[in-house]
């Protein structure tokens, strides 16, 4: 009676094995299609990303081109205010000819 009690733990022991083998193999599948899948769609926003940047940045450059033709020194007065923003703050020091082009708009401001 014994031997049979033990036969069939045994055998309940197998099948258990053998489900967990087969639902350890499902997983590992639908992981592998999770990463894949990921990946796609991580590749496709990406791509999407880029072309998004690079029609922003065709679309900036042309409307600085046509700020340069509209009105040249306008332009140049625009970018060196983004370069005083992008240099200068609170606590900035720096040592620069009087003549310099840098403070070409702070000298004719103080000028008037």
């Amino acid at each position: 009676l014994q031997k049979v009690y033990e036969r069939m733990i045994s055998e309940r022991k197998r099948i258990a094995e053998k489900y967990r083998s087969e639902g350890q193999g499902e997983r590992a599948k639908i992981e592998g299609q999770r990463e894949k899948d990921l990946q796609a769609i991580t590749s496709e926003a990406y791509k999407q990303a880029q072309l998004i940047k690079g029609a922003a940045d065709a679309r900036a450059a042309k409307i600085y081109a046509d700020a340069f033709n509209r009105d040249p020194e306008f332009y140049s007065f625009l970018q060196t205010l983004e370069s005083y923003r992008s240099t200068l703050n609170a606590n900035s020091t720096m040592f620069l000819k009087t003549d310099s082009d840098f403070l070409k708009y702070l000298k004719n401001a103080s000028a008037r």
